[in-house]
């Protein structure tokens, strides 16, 4: 007879095979067609909220790895934290403004066109960054990124620039804001300062030279050295630009270091008393003399002459002075270094810089006029080998700063600038010790932010391009200093860039705004560092959308410590006095399986778009969460196919969950939680703790730990356990009996919980499991909150269950040896004799009939130990096993073999527990 009418089998439209790539756009449309993020704004409008600013990526080219990484991470953090109740918005945006749009928008029209037309030039920059800006947001919704899409915010919307300059007003007020000629990173390609975050360091060789710098009073040398007599003196420096020669103002020493007067040849040298054998090992000399030593204060005020001009260069003292490399003194060029300018302005120095904006030394200077100091190194060796001051020349490889987006080396030239001073009114006392009001995470970024800040220099936040929110300043021409209405200008540029944008301040009559002294004063040209744009989203964006000043959490990649967490951190202190985060939260950088960095040229780039459309975007976002983040990110076709496998065992778990649980209505059911069988309080009572340490975990941001927690469970006690169990509970026991209820209400339970789990790791997947759920009190998964049970059971059932998971793994290689040697087919096809210890015969001796069924043998029947000699031991548990062909008639409709099988002759293939199931009351059952 066949009995397949009479089995309750699984029935589900959700499909075994995601098919990803097909099925994630229909999610992404339903999603806008319920207008999913206003939903969830609605049903959390009175709740609590959790603030995540979003930092702006540049709007500049296809997204890459790290983006789709990042957006990934902060989607996590709002889904989950939107589970847990929180109002928890996300306004994602873009940087707009700056350098590499307009070489874009060069390169493709070329420079000509725009040439005397500047408004032309930057309405084209902000058409193209538009575009930008529309392309990317399409890859970033491709991810399952939930957000404001449509107000998202860009730095070159009008009220944004609006506020840009309010901010900028905001900050002069404060009085943290100076004009003056420093030094600053010069990009020669862009004829641009440029501000930390936009430098890189790269390896180059360079021309390093040991020029002579000759001192004429023999009598004051002779005194400080105790020596008698000597022809003729030269102080030793090294430098590694000898560009920044023609601009020397000074030599320097380090007032406690010793200095030794060294014979060689016909040549008397000052030298580090540390350093001569460094120095005369590298210039192949070992047959010299030291005639004296003495302190570097004693050397302070003496006079040489500059190596090529009539010029006299004292010797002062300066802090950053070494015996580490060189000769232990230095050359300083105030107006080529951040240290020679500090050296300068204590020594009343000139800031002298004879290098224009092109890289190239004015026309008028001596010798070398004209020429670009890129290619000059090999003039100036020779002029001073020809007036016998070069002592040393050699190749020397170093790091080197580089300009972020050319990647050609930079140089320090002194030009009148715009500076935030990270001194004036304890600005950087204050930003210190706000850090520690901060949670760092990892916690070593604390320390890392706090070192760039303690070193850093003033920040340049002026720029000479043209595609940027201007600095509307009027400088008093012969005082250099700033109009004493700054204030009011800047309000009435703030509301003219409101209207209008940026191009209205460039089209409006400025002089108006000065009236009679108008001729007084000249207006700076200069635009704004990007880098300032983004430094203030926290007024631009938060407290302009009435979020407040303080985000809860700020995430972006480690880089940022040098970047926008660090101009963000500066521009709220020096606006509000306050950290514009709770909470900073930092990822690692994506490389490939053998750990080396994406590149064209190593051919190991793997595009966020490719992934998706060879396996869906839940692939990719799987990947991200089972990573650990705080490290570097290793990805690869192997690493991704790994990933995919997890994400199979997950789906199938969810479709075996959906497949057994059609029939059953969660609103009508009435089982009581109480009622439930053993083993499925316990799954409950599991996945209750389980959840905890998850919901734990989201809070922590410890992603990776999730995955595997849910793949731990999917696989170990569900696949490997609960699941394997309740089949036959589900396909042959009595449709609508309590003993299959009990169990469909807990796959319900943990399919509800499973689903919540997962959908801020792989949303697409997570939405439409909820979606063939049969009841649901939602439109969308994301408008839920976390599953809230609450499980009675006592330790003695916990003990009780987990002593049985345990022991079921022994008896699974028991039953896998007897399969293996060929003696059985399936685990039906044995019988199991148990032997336990006393306490655990009374214990499980009341559901002695249904061990059967958590050991999936036809039989087991259940003795107590006499003897521990060769018991397994689990805790206090002492047992042991014995699995035996099973010499029973088979039951063709549970296919356990057992001796009720042909109790009715009507019936005889079938066992007596069947025949209940289809034509009595059902089996009851206690444990599973």
């Amino acid at each position: 007879m066949n009995y397949k009418d009479t089995l309750n089998l699984p029935s589900t439209k959700f499909p075994m095979k995601g098919n990803l790539p097909q099925k994630e756009p229909e999610i992404l449309q339903f999603w806008k067609d319920i207008n999913l993020y206003q939903e969830i704004r609605n049903h959390r409008k009175k709740s609590k909220k959790f603030l995540l600013h979003d930092g702006p990526p540049y709007a500049n080219g296809d997204i890459h790895i790290g983006h789709a990484v990042n957006k990934i991470l902060k989607d996590i953090v709002i889904k989950s934290k939107t589970l847990s109740g929180y109002d928890s918005p996300y306004i994602p945006g873009w940087d707009c403004h700056g350098l590499p749009i307009e070489l874009n928008v060069e390169k493709k029209f070329g420079k000509s066109k725009f040439k005397d037309n500047k408004n032309a030039f930057r309405k084209t920059c902000r058409e193209y960054a538009q575009k930008q800006v529309e392309k990317q947001k399409i890859d970033f919704i491709r991810l399952g990124v939930v957000g404001d899409w449509e107000n998202s915010y860009t730095s070159m919307d009008k009220n944004f620039e609006s506020s840009i300059v309010k901010s900028l007003s905001e900050i002069i007020k404060n009085k943290h804001i100076y004009y003056g000629s420093k030094p600053v990173h010069w990009c020669i390609e862009s004829e641009s300062a440029l501000a930390e975050a936009e430098v890189e360091y790269k390896d180059i060789t360079s021309n390093a030279v040991y020029v002579m710098f000759e001192i004429s009073d023999k009598d004051s040398i002779k005194r400080i050295f105790n020596i008698d007599s000597i022809e003729n003196c030269n102080a030793v420096i090294w430098t590694t630009t000898p560009w920044t020669l023609p601009s020397n103002q000074a030599l320097a020493i380090g007032t406690d270091i010793m200095y030794s007067m060294v014979v060689l040849e016909n040549n008397s040298l000052i030298i580090a008393t540390d350093l001569i054998e460094k120095v005369t090992t590298k210039i192949g000399v070992t047959d010299y003399k030291v005639i004296g030593k003495t302190l570097g204060k004693d050397l302070v005020g003496l006079i040489a002459m500059h190596p090529f001009y009539e010029r006299e260069i004292p010797i002062i003292e300066a802090n950053h002075v070494t015996t580490e490399d060189g000769t232990g003194l230095v050359h300083i060029a105030p107006g080529h270094g951040q240290e020679d300018y500090i050296a300068g302005i204590e020594n009343n120095l000139e800031i002298f810089n004879p290098v224009n904006d092109k890289g190239r030394y004015i026309d008028t200077l001596e010798l070398f006029g004209g020429l670009s100091v890129r290619e000059v190194d090999p003039q100036i060796i020779d002029v001073l080998t020809k007036n016998n001051k070069l002592l040393f020349q050699e190749k020397y490889n170093h790091s080197y700063p580089h300009c972020w987006r050319y990647k050609t080396p930079l140089i320090f030239r002194s030009t009148p600038q715009w500076f935030i001073s990270m001194d004036n009114n304890n600005l950087r006392s204050k930003i210190i010790k706000s850090l520690s009001n901060t949670e760092w995470l990892p916690s070593w970024g604390l320390e890392r932010i706090e070192n760039m800040i303690k070193n850093r220099p003033d920040w340049c936040i002026s720029r000479q391009r043209f595609w940027g929110v201007p600095m509307p300043l009027f400088i008093h021409k012969e005082t250099k200093k700033l109009h004493d209405r700054t204030d009011d200008i800047l309000q009435k540029a703030a509301e003219i860039i409101h209207l209008s944008g940026i191009e209205g301040w460039f089209d409006y009559d400025k002089q108006k705004l000065l009236g009679s002294d108008a001729s007084e004063y000249e207006l700076t040209s200069d635009i704004l560092d990007v880098w300032f744009d983004s430094g203030v989203t926290h007024i631009c964006v938060m407290r302009e959308r009435n979020l407040g000043d303080v985000a809860d959490l700020y995430l972006e990649g480690s880089d940022q410590h040098r970047g926008w967490f660090q101009s963000s951190l500066i521009t709220a202190l020096a606006t509000t006095g306050k950290p514009p985060y709770k909470s900073v939260l930092t990822h690692g950088f994506v490389v490939d399986a053998d750990g080396q960095k994406m590149s064209k040229s190593l051919g190991n780039i793997i595009s966020p778009q490719d992934i998706i459309k060879k396996k869906g975007s839940d692939i990719l976002r799987l990947w991200v969460a089972s990573t650990d983040y705080t490290k570097e990110m290793n990805i690869s076709d192997d690493i991704l196919n790994q990933v995919s496998e997890s994400y199979r065992r997950i789906r199938n778990t969810a479709k075996f969950l959906l497949s057994n649980i059609s029939d059953f209505n969660a609103v009508k059911d009435k089982t009581n939680l109480s009622d439930l069988l053993l083993l499925d309080k316990w799954m409950i009572h599991k996945s209750i703790n389980l959840q905890n340490n998850i919901i734990e975990n989201y809070n922590k941001y410890k992603f990776h730990q999730i995955a595997q927690d849910i793949q731990n469970f999917c696989t170990i006690e569900l696949g490997g356990f609960y699941l394997d169990i309740i089949k036959d509970r589900l396909y042959t026991t009595k449709k609508t009996g309590i003993t299959r209820r009990s169990c469909q209400k807990t796959c319900h339970i943990i399919l509800e919980m499973l689903s919540t789990w997962i959908a801020p790791l792989i949303s697409f997947t997570a939405e439409e499991i909820y979606q063939s759920m049969e009841l649901k009190d939602n439109k969308s998964i994301f408008i839920k909150k976390w599953a809230n049970y609450e499980m009675t059971i006592s330790q003695e059932e916990i003990n009780i269950c987990e002593k049985l998971f345990q022991m079921r793994q022994t008896i699974s290689k028991e039953l896998e040896n007897l399969r293996n040697n060929g003696e059985i087919g399936s685990s039906l096809d044995a019988d199991l004799k148990l032997h336990v210890n006393k306490k655990y015969f009374d214990l499980l001796n009341n559901y002695s009939e249904e061990l059967k069924f958590i050991f999936i043998t036809s039989n087991c029947y259940l003795e107590e130990l006499t003897s521990d000699s060769d018991a397994h031991t689990i805790d206090d548990l002492k047992f042991k096993v014995i699995v035996e062909k099973s010499n029973h008639p088979k039951c063709e409709r549970c296919w356990h073999k057992n001796k009720t099988v042909n109790f009715n002759k009507d019936y005889k293939d079938l066992c007596k527990r069947c025949y209940e199931n289809i034509y009595g009351d059902g089996e009851q059952r206690q444990l599973g």
